[in-house]
């Protein structure tokens, strides 16, 4: 299982990989694993600011929907578009292509309660 070191988790199973005062998110390895083949990734939230944990879209699998929760707060910048049409990409890339949402932070302090990668395995059991 993928867990690269230099991101952050949440506990819902998303990745932040912050840069500046942007935040890129994704769901993890882990999470595109257990929803099996991604089918549709819906995201209505763009220029919206969001509080930690809000709701920012969610997630088609076959069997399943699942909702995405926003690990910081701030406005939704950017919706990786290319989802709409190869929504596998967060199958196939879940760091890389797949990638959700970035989001402009209005309080970075809220990093520092984002997980590392090893705490982020012990909550999966890896």
């Amino acid at each position: 299982m993928n867990i690269p070191a230099e991101l952050k988790y949440t506990k819902d199973h998303e990745w932040v990989k912050i840069d500046g005062d942007i935040a890129t998110v994704g769901i993890t390895d882990f999470a595109q694993g257990e929803l099996g083949d991604i089918v549709y990734v819906e995201v209505d939230t763009l220029d919206e600011t969001l509080d930690r944990e809000a709701i920012f879209g969610t997630v088609e699998a076959v069997k399943t929907v699942s909702d995405l929760f926003s690990p910081l707060s701030g406005e939704i910048v950017e919706f990786n578009e290319s989802l709409e049409d190869e929504p596998e990409q967060v199958n196939t890339d879940p760091y890389g292509a797949g990638w959700m949402v970035k989001i402009k932070l209005s309080d970075s302090s809220e990093i520092d309660d984002l997980l590392s990668a090893e705490a982020y395995k012990e909550i999966i059991g890896a």
